[in-house]
């Protein structure tokens, strides 16, 4: 089969199909898989180690975060159950104090008014004692005052005119307050 072409030559064949070829392509064939196989060797394998041992270190790094995640979450729990008593327990104390803040007010006031009423008793009795003095003096001051008066009715005539100017002249030298307390 000729094949034609334009400036007059010919070809025999356009795929020339002989035993060479078929060694070059054979021999090519090997090289590339011998290529592919070295590649692989020396150039894929570490690459895949490579990527497995980075995938292995991922793995590992995401359930250590994953397990560290946890464990905060449990201390986090922890924690906010730690500040919760604590503010259970700040409470109780407040209110502790509030009670005894009020005991404490409860019993100032129940000792300043047992204080308040023995002063008001004191100050009633020295009162009445006072009272009692004032009406020992004025009975003494009536007793000097009688004896005065009997002196000088004594010393005078007597007669109801005198004895009514002497009493009148005697309860003004004593004074009306003193008769009025």
């Amino acid at each position: 089969m000729d094949i034609l072409l334009t400036s007059g030559e010919t070809m025999t064949r356009l795929f020339n199909l002989d035993w060479q070829l078929i060694a070059d392509s054979c021999l090519t064939m090997i090289a590339i898989l011998f290529l592919f196989g070295a590649l692989s060797y020396f150039l894929f394998n570490p690459a895949r180690k490579m990527l497995a041992g980075r995938t292995e270190k991922i793995k590992n790094e995401l359930s250590q975060a994953a397990s560290d995640m946890e464990e905060a979450r449990a201390l986090k729990e922890a924690y906010e159950e730690k500040i919760r008593d604590i503010q259970k327990e700040a409470d109780s104390i407040m209110a502790e104090a509030r009670k005894k803040a009020l005991m404490s007010e409860s019993q100032i006031i129940g000792d300043a008014k047992a204080e308040a009423a023995r002063i008001m008793e004191r100050a009633r009795v020295e009162a009445e004692l006072e009272k009692k003095k004032a009406a020992e003096d004025v009975k003494k001051e009536m007793i000097a005052v009688a004896s005065m008066m009997a002196g000088k009715v004594v010393a005078g005539t007597i007669d109801t005119t005198v004895q009514e100017s002497l009493l009148d002249e005697t309860l003004r030298e004593m004074g009306e307050s003193t008769w009025l307390s």
